[in-house]
């Protein structure tokens, strides 16, 4: 019997959790390791540039998967998809500027046949949500363990959508009607614009800035960073980062 590899991908970040592996995923485990077939092209988008190289390491192992490329901002990404053509995304939702969110939308537009699989610390049941609605095809926690993350990628692969069971559950009932709770919560009110300003704000940028980055005009981030702070019932820049840093939006400069 040969022992799987449960090494946590970050163990300094997120506690250590026990993954298991939907059976329904196992079946077709061997289906890409044929000595015959393509390598799986994929690109890595993770602003970690540790966990970005230690990404690369695990996949290009053995020859079964190709990384064509590596980013750490979704904007360079959607910029180069279309010319790198990958067979598979590995994407995290927290970035600088634009959030995995929306690069997974403009991403399925652009290259609809390129599947999609989130790799985030985010475990709450509306980033999972958010994200399937975008268009990602799976959805795996950080916490996985080597084995979960290649499995994971050849049922994505194989156009399969995979989520960890870790959040599967959470998922079901949701749309089950049973997650009423986070359909209305305050976040669940906020569209992707105004989500990618409340990031841009809590990162300490200007409105001026925001707008730049943005390609808006001052007075269209004016009105977007208003909505957000009338949504959620903030009322000052320091209390928006205050939120942006709880919904793991950015990172403390304290942690």
């Amino acid at each position: 019997m040969r022992v799987q590899d449960r090494t946590p991908l970050i163990p300094d970040r997120v506690p250590r959790q026990e993954a298991s592996v939907a059976p329904s995923t196992l079946g077709n485990r061997e289906d890409r390791t044929s000595p015959m077939a393509r390598p799986g092209r994929i690109l890595i988008i993770e602003d970690h540039t540790l966990l970005r190289a230690g990404l690369k390491a695990l996949l290009t192992q053995g020859g079964e998967f190709e990384v064509v490329g590596e980013f750490d901002n979704g904007r360079d990404a959607i910029r180069a998809v279309g010319a790198l053509v990958p067979d598979l995304i590995l994407m995290d939702l927290s970035m600088p500027g634009i959030d995995g969110i929306e690069a997974i939308a403009e991403i399925r537009q652009r290259q609809p046949a390129t599947r999609i699989l989130v790799l985030t610390i985010h475990r709450a049941e509306e980033y999972v949500h958010a994200s399937l609605r975008a268009g990602a095809n799976g959805y795996v926690l950080k916490s996985a363990s080597h084995d979960e993350l290649r499995v994971a990628i050849r049922s994505v692969l194989d156009g399969k959508t995979y989520l960890s069971p870790d959040v599967s559950a959470g998922v079901v009932n949701g749309y089950l009607g049973k997650g009423s709770e986070t359909a209305s919560s305050p976040w669940s009110l906020l569209t992707h614009r105004e989500r990618e300003v409340l990031k841009l704000v809590a990162e300490g940028h200007s409105n001026r800035g925001i707008a730049q980055f943005l390609c808006l005009s001052v007075k269209t981030v004016e009105k977007h960073r208003s909505n957000v702070m009338r949504k959620l019932d903030l009322h000052n820049a320091a209390t928006l980062t205050a939120y942006a840093i709880e919904r793991g939006l950015v990172v403390s400069r304290n942690t």
